[in-house]
């Protein structure tokens, strides 16, 4: 299943079902209409607080169907299951690890088999164990709300007793979850990456270079992170939507965000520790490794950034550079790696900092803009697009390495380079131009750099300059 998450801003509200609806209901429903006066309440509260003395069971569910949140004195607050991302759905669960759990780190990805649990009897037997804890203090350490937020209604949050779990290597479902070189060649699917590629000019006429994550850190540095900053998009269009459906439909992970004032200077963008729930309240950037995280810049329009937003901001550039988010525990901040693929699209050149800018220069110009945009996901069968699934997530699983030979070679070519324009070549040229060569190769299948892989990616640099300094030379301004 491909999870791709839109750009909504609305607010995450539990669902009411995670399972079919059914026209009788079950024993242990009519169990547990008795320990609760309705089941509206509980989808709509927490587990602990008081619930005497809430609307009637016909207006909470009008008010429910609304889409509305009832907050009384008398009733808690809305549950809040956490999502990291705005506008998330889906139910959630929470996962009992009994064993190997300091195996696993935050935002790993897992596959766990265990019995799942929907006994609503369940959150009611938890509360009267911590009740009668009470003979042990030592046993009886949670606030309410931390009950509250730990042991929410089963009907809206079952619980899975893992048996047993494992981290994923990559989280696409066409391919094995266990896959490593020799496997893929195998299977074939090296054999079939040559089919792929000439495949993707009915996707695409002209293709850009694709952000990529990092593949290796030395101390904190990320090695081979690729920010690609896409300038010269229409202002306020739905051109980048119309991008970012484009990269739904190829990768299983990914993210739009809409670089607005009003979401710089509203959203969550960082984790930070909730200590009277006991728990690690989500934002935004809590992102799972190798996702793509598409950032609007076309929609930032003339404004003020108060200190949420400056913060937000920052956040995003540390991403970027230092491919890392720093989690906010009140009194301190403890840093947290990731590897997330960032695409920036942009008018001009983009105010955060990226690795790459590519200066838009349409060939065509579309009449609709939209029909345009549809018709290239159309014209691509099912089995195709699987095909463009897989060509790039096993892409990222190649090793790759540079001979002696070659490497030499480049060395060589490097200093030459520095001696015709000493001033324009630095070494964050080298760096760039050796990841587009890295690129090339691993998009043609092709493990390590050869000569001719090389000078094509110093070409593609050398096009890449000269058209940013076209564009300048036009608008008299840096972009």
């Amino acid at each position: 299943m491909w999870r791709n998450v839109g750009a909504s801003q609305a607010r995450v509200s539990p669902s009411t079902s995670y399972t079919p609806s059914r026209h009788k209901r079950s024993y242990e429903e009519d169990e547990d209409m008795d320990l609760h006066p309705s089941k509206q309440k509980e989808q709509h509260m927490g587990s602990g607080g008081d619930i005497h003395g809430c609307v009637e069971p016909k207006r909470l569910e009008t008010e429910a169907s609304a889409g509305h949140h009832l907050i009384s004195p008398n009733c808690s607050p809305p549950l809040d299951l956490n999502f990291p991302l705005p506008g998330e759905k889906g139910p959630a669960c929470l996962v009992k690890v009994y064993e190997s759990w300091d195996s696993f780190k935050v935002n790993d990805v897992l596959e766990v088999y265990g019995i799942l649990s929907v006994d609503p009897v369940l959150s009611i037997v938890n509360n009267e164990e911590r009740d009668s804890s009470a003979l042990d203090p030592m046993e009886c350490m949670d606030t309410a709300e931390e009950q509250r937020v730990h042991s929410p209604p089963a009907s809206l949050v079952p619980r899975i007793h893992v048996i047993l779990a494992q981290k994923l290597q990559h989280i696409n479902p066409l391919l094995p979850a266990c896959l490593n070189e020799e496997e893929s060649k195998t299977s074939g699917i090296t054999k079939r990456l040559k089919f792929v590629k000439k495949g993707e000019k009915i996707y695409s006429k002209k293709r850009e270079r694709k952000a990529e994550g990092s593949y290796a850190r030395r101390d904190v540095l990320p090695l081979g992170k690729f920010t690609v900053n896409l300038s010269g998009c229409p202002r306020n269009s739905i051109f980048t939507e119309h991008i970012y459906r484009i990269i739904q439909q190829l990768v299983p992970a990914s993210y739009r965000l809409q670089m607005t004032i009003e979401n710089m200077n509203h959203s969550r963008f960082i984790p930070h520790k909730d200590y009277a729930a006991n728990r690690l309240v989500s934002g935004v950037l809590q992102l799972a490794s190798n996702t793509s995280l598409v950032v609007d810049e076309t929609q930032l329009e003339q404004g003020q950034l108060d200190t949420t937003g400056v913060h937000n901001v920052t956040a995003l550039g540390n991403l970027i550079t230092w491919q890392k988010v720093d989690y906010d525990f009140n009194y301190h901040q403890m840093e947290f790696p990731c590897n997330i693929n960032v695409l920036i699209t942009s008018e001009g050149r983009s105010l955060l900092p990226s690795d790459c800018q590519v200066h838009l220069q349409p060939q065509i110009i579309p009449p609709n803009m939209e029909e345009y945009m549809n018709s290239l996901l159309t014209a691509v069968l099912p089995s195709v697009l699987n095909k463009f699934r897989i060509y790039l997530s096993l892409l990222r699983l190649l090793d790759y390495s540079i001979s002696d030979e070659v490497t030499k070679a480049v060395e060589e070519d490097f200093v030459e380079m520095r001696k015709n324009d000493p001033e324009s070549i630095t070494a964050d040229d080298l760096h760039r131009t050796l990841l587009v060569a890295r690129f090339l190769s691993l998009s043609a299948g092709q493990t390590t750099l050869s000569r001719e892989r090389w000078l094509r990616a110093k070409q593609l640099e050398g096009l890449r300059k000269a058209r940013l300094q076209q564009q300048k030379c036009v608008n008299g301004n840096e972009l």
